[in-house]
């Protein structure tokens, strides 16, 4: 008893620091001071455990990043090993083994799985997150057009496209709710319609619309191809969108229109690579090598911030020159490279072929869909979208109309609260309901996730 008195004047001396000192992201703080908070102290596997010793299903993997699971020795040791060496050293004007190793390593990956042609892509840049990785393939796409004497300077994205919260990030994303504010701030883009088949803008069907919407985004790039420099694209799935899948063959038509149109193509993994969608990288799935590659999230398995750009030979050599020519690509990140995040991702993608992790993931894929059925069912879901381990389920007040909850409802975000009180942690999108476990959950956490959010959503609904 004593020992549990205890525990709640802990936790409620954190939650009174925590309403003084904190400003939380993609939160509203009015309302997060009247919650009960969830602190967390410990983690293992699949689950998180907050201070009062409950254990929770990581039913996001942390916020997408968390691929192996919570304390995977092989990842611990490598840190750990790491940090009696050094734990970090700039890589402006030096370099050290784990960034070199790194880089090879995920050149090779990167080739050997999206089977590219040529050279295909060689050059890696590091950064610390989404958003910076896609700012600097913005950039780099926009400088290489400079050095080619070519006046290319816009961009095409797509709506509901999510790129990161940096002000170029929010130029080319495309969700009104997170980005209209800030629009005085952002450089023009051109904008092409989202592939989003349940609420279709010209209200067609697939396969009947025979792709129209990228007969639309053909007519933008028509028009525009001597000004634009680069199209960005979150490669099959637009995750904060809403978690929507492209219909099959879109993808390859993006990548087909580049070519048509001398458009630098750039694939957004952040969310979607190294593992997610069921193959490494979502754009295996139809057979594309962009000319730039974002990654970040789980690419140190969960454990430090890290990411990548990655780019083709031909992209990099428009910048070499002499030291008076101003070539050089001038934008870095005072932890570019760091050491700890290197050997942190190296150790992950051992991962990946000692636990045969993508193999062991599509009998979990099998099993998530047949769930998902019969989620499907209840007469609030509209839509359940999936790719691998990202999926997306929609609420609508009718199922006849597809007529969205308002805001004020908070339908999301109910089922997520029941979730919790079951042991699954889970965040929403709006109305869309989001699970994106670790690729290392077992099939009785798997089954457990899924029975847990049918019976919120059923428990909502009555």
């Amino acid at each position: 008893m004593a020992i549990a008195m205890s525990i709640l004047r802990q936790k409620k001396a954190l939650e009174e620091k925590d309403r003084r000192y904190l400003w939380h992201p993609f939160t509203q703080m009015k309302e997060w001071m009247e919650e009960d908070m969830v602190i967390i102290t410990e983690a293992r596997g699949s689950f998180l455990k907050d201070i009062r010793g409950r254990w929770y299903i990581d039913g996001v993997s942390s916020l997408w990043v968390n691929v192996h699971g919570h304390r995977k020795r092989e990842i611990d040791d490598a840190i750990k090993g790491q940090i009696g060496r050094v734990s970090h050293s700039t890589l402006l004007g030096l370099t050290h083994p784990p960034a070199i190793e790194l880089a090879e390593r995920l050149i090779k990956v990167v080739n050997s799985r999206l089977r590219s042609r040529d050279s295909g892509l060689t050059r890696v840049f590091y950064s610390d997150n989404g958003s910076t990785a896609v700012e600097i393939a913005l950039k780099m796409a926009f400088q290489f057009w400079r050095h080619k004497g070519v006046k290319k300077r816009r961009f095409v994205s797509l709506r509901n496209a999510y790129h990161g919260d940096t002000i170029g990030a929010v130029s080319v994303g495309g969700i009104e709710t997170f980005h209209e504010l800030f629009s005085p701030l952002l450089f023009k883009t051109y904008k092409a319609p989202s592939p989003y088949c349940y609420r279709c803008e010209f209200d067609m069907r697939y396969p009947k619309c025979r792709l129209h919407c990228l007969r639309v985004l053909e007519e933008i790039l028509r028009r525009h191809s001597d000004e634009v420099a680069g199209l960005i694209i979150e490669p099959i799935v637009q995750a904060a969108g809403g978690m929507i899948v492209s219909p099959p063959g879109y993808l390859r038509g993006v990548r087909r229109l580049c070519n048509k149109y001398n458009i630098l193509m750039i694939a957004d993994e952040v969310a979607t690579g190294f593992g997610r969608t069921g193959r490494m990288f979502a754009c295996e799935h139809e057979g594309v090598t962009p000319d730039i590659l974002c990654l970040a999230k789980g690419i140190t398995g969960g454990y430090l911030p890290l990411a990548v750009t990655i780019t083709t030979e031909e992209l990099y050599d428009a910048f070499l020159g002499r030291y008076e020519d101003l070539k050089t690509f001038f934008h870095g990140h005072t932890y570019t490279g760091n050491q700890l995040a290197c050997v942190a991702a190296i150790a992950s993608l051992d991962l990946f072929k000692k636990e045969r992790t993508l193999m062991r993931l599509q009998r979990k894929i099998r099993i998530l869909k047949e769930g998902l059925l019969h989620i499907a069912e209840l007469p609030i879901v509209g839509d359940v979208r999936q790719k691998g381990f990202m999926v997306g389920i929609e609420l609508v007040m009718d199922k006849r109309t597809k007529e969205p909850y308002p805001l004020k409802e908070k339908m999301g975000w109910r089922v997520c609260y029941k979730a919790r009180e079951k042991g699954l942690l889970i965040r929403p999108l709006g109305n869309v309901v989001v699970l994106m476990p670790p690729l290392s959950i077992s099939v009785d956490e798997l089954k457990s996730l899924i029975n847990i959010t049918m019976e919120s959503i059923r428990e909502v609904m009555s």
